[in-house]
């Protein structure tokens, strides 16, 4: 269980929510509390760094947001990112610094950390995406099991209850997503690992690891 814990997992001196995720001792604890802590966040943000485009969003002024971009609040966006063309955030969203949420993108209740890209048609759901993280183009988080049931965290020896029924993917700083991946709900991805494109996993990928399939993992030689 400790390789899921919070700190295992990120650096949180590269994000706007450090002070929520420092109190979760898993990342995931802090998904019903996001709402509300962007709210509380928006309060504390400077009007010489961040303009309000409406009353429950704040948007860096070095943030290049396209005019076909959607914001919803409550959302930040932060320094030097770039929302592209037909970029869709649907509310309780931290967008770090230096980030890229590109064309047709979708982002909703989840946190990007510092220098995040999501650059080309991805879905990023109930999920919090770790410094310099990267998926590539059409890669998702699936956020709900179909049958509608509360989302476990499948481990080699046993399954970790959440008990939410809203539970994309907490992805590690580092980690590299390939193009049309599908991370299934209760996705775990350690720091600085790979996924292949055309993946689908589950559960929990070690951190410095190489995930071709649910049957060949290997770690990264160093």
């Amino acid at each position: 269980m400790y390789r899921l814990k919070t700190v295992e997992l990120y650096d949180l001196s590269h994000s706007l929510a450090k002070d929520l995720l420092s109190e979760c001792e898993f990342p995931w604890l802090a998904l019903p509390k996001i709402k509300d802590y962007v709210i509380k966040l928006i309060s504390s943000l400077s009007d010489d760094e961040y303009y309000a485009p409406s009353e429950d969003v704040r948007i860096s002024k070095t943030a290049k947001i396209a005019p076909s971009a959607t914001i919803c609040g409550p959302a930040v966006i932060g320094h030097g990112t770039e929302i592209r063309t037909g970029a869709y955030i649907r509310g309780s969203v931290i967008v770090g610094d230096s980030c890229v949420v590109g064309n047709s993108c979708e982002l909703k209740n989840a946190i990007l950390f510092d220098s995040v890209q999501v650059p080309h048609f991805n879905y990023v759901g109930d999920s919090i995406l770790g410094y310099r993280s990267h998926t590539g183009a059409g890669a998702i988080t699936s956020n709900v099991k179909s049958d509608k049931t509360p989302v476990t965290i499948s481990l080699p020896d046993c399954r970790v209850e959440t008990g939410l029924k809203k539970f994309g993917a907490m992805i590690g700083d580092g980690v590299e997503v390939g193009c049309n991946s599908v991370l299934n709900p209760g996705t775990v991805i350690g720091r600085n690992s790979n996924i292949y494109p055309l993946s689908s996993v589950r559960g929990f990928v070690p951190p410095d690891s190489i995930f071709k399939s649910r049957e060949n993992v290997v770690i990264k030689n160093k």
